[in-house]
């Protein structure tokens, strides 16, 4: 069985395309997440879980949830995650993980796709977004024949600068910078609330037809990049940068 967890489209978009290629269920984390959903799932198929990559290592709010969740049936776990760069050391936190679930590790896969972190970084404008779609595919797929051969990922070659951002710096990442602070709604805004209906904790509300941040935020950036009126900025980076929302 295939899990995912996506915020603007990247990971879903690789979890389909693996379904596809290996004939296997493929399920949305999104409203297990929102609603504190940990009744244990089955599988007699080995285990995909398909994650963006925040701060070098796979989502908190992911990591949670796998820790709390029983999986059962087959022992055997992939992971595959979408990047805009690099995923560091991830691998070593997702063994860590693996072994306090009794599960087998079967290697992580890094995926660079288009990077969709406005809150820091420029976004494609939708031809690059679909070139570096393009060239990922053939990973995608490869990542694929591993997974239904019954292989594991290889091991990626690990820098010093892998070890150090997926420990200290995702450590000092998330205080610091993980916070819906600067998020707000321009007047352009209509109140139509899709930016707390995608929220996946929950953490926006409507007052008085605009849309308030609480402090629960996971900068999945579903809301800034799905808002249909682009009314959504983040402080004053996000100004003029194209949204991203995966166009496949």
């Amino acid at each position: 069985m295939i899990l995912y967890f996506s915020g603007t489209g990247n990971s879903e978009y690789a979890a389909k395309r693996i379904g596809k290629e290996i004939g296997d269920e493929v399920t949305n984390l999104f409203e297990r997440i929102r609603n504190h959903d940990f009744s244990a799932m089955r599988s007699d198929r080995p285990w995909v879980i398909v994650s963006p990559t925040y701060a070098w290592r796979i989502p908190r709010i992911l990591h949670a949830w796998l820790e709390k969740t029983a999986l059962s049936g087959s022992r055997e776990i992939y992971f595959l995650m979408t990047c805009g760069g690099s995923i560091g050391n991830a691998e070593k936190y997702l063994k860590k993980l693996c072994s306090s679930k009794n599960m087998n590790f079967s290697g992580c896969f890094p995926l660079l796709m288009p990077e969709n972190y406005i809150a820091m970084f420029s976004t494609p404008g939708r031809e690059d977004a679909l070139e570096t779609i393009r060239l990922a595919e053939d990973h995608i797929d490869n990542a694929a024949r591993l997974i239904k051969g019954g292989k594991k990922f290889p091991q990626s070659h690990l820098t010093v600068k892998d070890k150090i951002n997926s420990s200290i710096v995702n450590d000092i990442f998330y205080p610091v910078f993980v916070h819906a602070k600067k998020f707000y709604a321009a007047d352009s805004c209509i109140s139509c609330g899709k930016c707390a209906d995608i929220c996946p904790l929950g953490n926006i509300h409507m007052d008085n037809g605009k849309p308030v941040w609480g402090e629960d935020c996971t900068h999945c950036m579903a809301c800034i990049c799905r808002c249909p009126k682009e009314a959504i900025e983040y402080g004053r980076h996000s100004m003029g940068l194209p949204r991203y929302i995966c166009p496949k």
